[in-house]
């Protein structure tokens, strides 16, 4: 699977770009038909607590799953993706 990350208004250090690779490429065991997925990282109003805000997209042939959220740190909410992302491949499976 393709991982395209991307960090809007802030350069991303290499530690956080390994835990985003480590994270989402665990999605992978769930559903190996995924093709590629996105990640957006964005700093949002600098001056709150709960400012990172992250973004998934994964694609699969004929389907593509997202989860955005927001949270004190990257690595929360990236996890937080990554639970959401979880729920929604399992539903799309037991639908079949």
């Amino acid at each position: 699977m393709e991982i395209k990350m991307q960090a809007i208004n802030f350069i991303a250090s290499d530690k956080l770009e390994a835990y985003v690779e480590k994270k989402v490429s665990k999605v992978e065991k769930l559903f190996d038909q995924l093709s590629m997925a996105e990640v957006f990282l964005k700093v949002v109003k600098p001056e709150s607590v709960a400012n990172k805000e992250a973004s998934i997209k994964m694609a699969a042939p004929n389907v593509e799953f997202f989860a955005s959220k927001t949270a004190n740190s990257f690595e929360q909410a990236i996890d937080e993706c990554v639970e959401a992302l979880e729920r929604q491949i399992l539903k799309q499976k037991n639908k079949k």
